[in-house]
């Protein structure tokens, strides 16, 4: 009996595929194509950019010319023949741009459109290729044309692979010397904010200091402005008008002074959440254990406090040094003339229409990005855990001397925070700095400046609204498919690194690889190009990551008994996903959704070279307002970032309680 109840010998079963498990992989493949579409392809399409050289092969074309009445006696000639001849184009001039283009007219000094002669022009190779008006044309044929058509007659380069771009880059000295700029200012930048940002997290939770809230809230308002911000405000404060110009001592703040000032006011608060999420998960015992030991203050702050926050230090530095070494809004405000990889590309793009080159920096820009990311990521996977069951959580008693040193400290960073935001608006409310210091609203008046004008606010919170609604929608769709999928462990684990890419990824380098990608008339997707969809799309990949970890981290927190019922139930996991995981992680998807909004409007290296003069966007402005010289006006559209970043937290905070209030009854029983 026991024999015939034994299960038969061979592959192991499996458990059958039902509807939902089709329909869930499906949406999650339909996600993965939008992360390969919006991040692998373009990244591709950029890698294989900066190996392309392009040069003009003057062997690759022939010519002939006819007499008057049009008859072509004379033999064809090459163009390197005609070249030799007229010396139209150096040797060194013919290499190109990837679309660089070539006059034909140029290597006949004595060509004039209104000649009665007649032109034919082919290839030597079938490859050689070559445009007539806007018509493409190659091979070997000859094609004849009049004289007026002649001179729209333009030769196209021949595309090589190989390392000539990253030669020409590392041997001149000026962009080489981007390289150490942008290590060493990431590196001060970073030990400095790091260190600031712990002694502001220790107070936090180690004192029983008042306002603590206050200060919690004063440190996060870095993140509702763009990067820009700080630098204006620098500005104001050092520049060579400025009011604090003589503590500097004849330093000048546009250069490295300013980039550093900067970073550690805009990448505070990212250090400061990870540092006090670090020293918040404490185990008061360790503390209890180190006084029963006699061990001073010094002693158990350096053998139990930083120890048990070493991971969430190591990680803030690195979040920290990649937030700093990719930014390119500070350092294009308050550089000056010291040249930092982020704002090369710009320049190489922007300034001087070398796309190629572009691609080398910012692969060049992508190395210290992605290292500092995987290293991060090892870091926290040997992370243990630092609370057990019985841990107790650490309480901070009374130390009047110790509290008032904290609130002191603190007092200095809020100061610097808000003396920062405050010059800024100061400066967006003077008529003209510093002649006329009285208070007017002229600098908003946008619509008569440079930079897109009040269309530009209204067009970023456009963007900000759809990329906070699709956005949130494609992030937990993918997050919960990801985590609730059963099996199919290889689709997952793709999905995961793809998922989590996008935070390696600098913005200036993603916005760039959208122009190879998207841009290219062969791509059936170019027709969004130029659009307010890219945009959303650009913003939404570029922010994906954190987006995705917090969607996972929720989802995790559910147990999966809830698909177990539902199956038994004979429930579709649509109704599940509708009915109970929706309303549970309701307060995450709002979270989500705020994060989103708030770095779209203030994102500004994403999307800096992907918007139309339709779609000019507040942060864009800022830049270009800046470029134009009107510094009080380019404050004045930062701030309005800032107000309504603020309120949009604010409404955030509103939602979020009453939706905690509503639907989450079930977590305060």
């Amino acid at each position: 009996m026991a024999e015939s109840l034994a299960l038969p010998k061979g592959r192991p079963l499996r458990a059958r595929m039902g509807r939902d498990d089709l329909v869930m992989r499906g949406f999650m493949v339909v996600i993965a194509l939008y992360l390969v579409v919006g991040l692998a392809l373009p990244l591709y399409a950029m890698l294989s950019k900066s190996f392309s050289t392009f040069s003009f092969d003057l062997t690759a074309y022939e010519f002939q010319v006819s007499d008057e009445q049009g008859n072509f006696v004379n033999p064809p000639v090459s163009a390197a023949a005609l070249n030799e001849q007229v010396q139209a184009v150096a040797p060194e001039d013919l290499a190109t741009s990837g679309d660089g283009r070539l006059p034909a007219a140029s290597f006949f000094p004595d060509f004039s459109f209104r000649s009665p002669v007649h032109y034919r022009i082919r290839g030597t190779t079938d490859d050689a290729v070559y445009l007539i008006g806007s018509e493409r044309f190659s091979g070997t044929a000859w094609q004849e044309v009049d004289s007026n058509t002649f001179r729209r007659v333009m030769l196209r380069p021949v595309r090589d692979l190989g390392l000539a771009n990253y030669t020409t880059y590392f041997s001149t000295p000026a962009l080489f010397q981007s390289i150490q700029n942008s290590l060493a200012i990431a590196v001060i930048s970073t030990i400095i904010t790091v260190a600031l940002a712990f002694g502001f997290a220790y107070a936090l939770n180690r004192s029983c200091m008042p306002f603590k809230g206050v200060f919690r809230l004063v440190a996060m308002a870095p993140i509702l402005v763009p990067s820009l911000l700080p630098g204006i405000a620098l500005v104001y404060l050092f520049g060579n008008q400025g009011m604090l110009k003589e503590l500097l001592l004849g330093e000048s703040i546009y250069g490295p002074i300013g980039i550093v000032i900067g970073s550690v006011f805009f990448t505070f608060p990212h250090a400061m959440i990870i540092i006090t999420t670090a020293l918040a998960i404490s185990d008061a015992r360790l503390y209890e254990a180190a006084e029963c030991l006699k061990a001073g203050r010094w002693r158990i702050f350096w053998t139990v406090t930083v120890p048990g926050a070493r991971y969430g230090l190591i990680s803030a530095a690195f979040v920290v040094f990649n937030l700093v070494i990719t930014d390119f809004g500070l350092p294009k405000v308050i550089g000056g003339q010291f040249n930092m990889l982020a704002v090369d590309i710009y320049k190489q793009v922007i300034g001087q229409q070398n796309f190629e080159m572009g691609a080398v920096v910012s692969v060049v820009l992508l190395v210290p990005a992605l290292l500092a990311f995987a290293v991060d990521r090892v870091v926290q996977k040997k992370q243990v855990a630092a609370l057990s069951a019985r841990s107790v959580p650490y309480q901070p008693k009374p130390k009047p001397r110790f509290d008032a040193l904290a609130f002191a400290y603190c007092s200095l960073i809020a100061v610097f925070i808000l003396g920062l935001l405050g010059v800024c608006q100061f400066a967006a409310l003077i008529k003209f700095w510093p002649y006329d210091l009285s208070l007017s609203l002229k600098n908003y008046a946008f619509d008569l400046m440079d930079g897109g004008g009040w269309d530009s606010y209204y067009n970023s919170i456009q963007m900000a609204l759809l990329t906070a609604v699709f956005g949130t929608l494609v992030v937990f769709t993918g997050a919960y498919m990801v985590e609730k999928t059963r099996g199919f462990e290889a689709g997952r684990t793709l999905f995961q690194l793809l998922a989590m890419l996008p935070m390696a990824i600098p913005g200036m380098v993603l916005g760039l690889a959208y122009i190879f990608f998207f841009n290219n008339p062969a791509n059936p997707l170019n027709a969004l190009y130029g659009t307010m969809a890219i945009l959303v799309i650009c913003t939404v990949t570029h922010f994906y990551t954190v987006s995705h970890l917090t969607a996972m981290t929720a989802l995790k927190q559910m147990d999966r008994e809830f698909e177990s019922v539902a199956a038994s139930l004979k429930q579709p996991f649509t109704k599940l996903f509708r009915m109970v995981t929706v309303p549970v992680c309701l307060p995450t998807i709002l979270d989500i959704s705020i994060y989103l909004f708030v770095n779209a409007m203030t994102t500004v290296s994403a999307v800096v070279f992907l918007y139309a003069p339709t779609t000019t966007l507040a942060s864009v402005a800022v830049l270009n307002m800046d470029d134009a010289g009107d510094i009080a006006p380019a404050a004045a559209m930062g701030m309005m970032i800032f107000y309504t970043n603020a309120a949009a937290r604010i409404l955030h905070l509103a939602v979020s309680k009453g939706v905690l209030t509503r639907t989450q009854a079930w977590r305060f029983r």
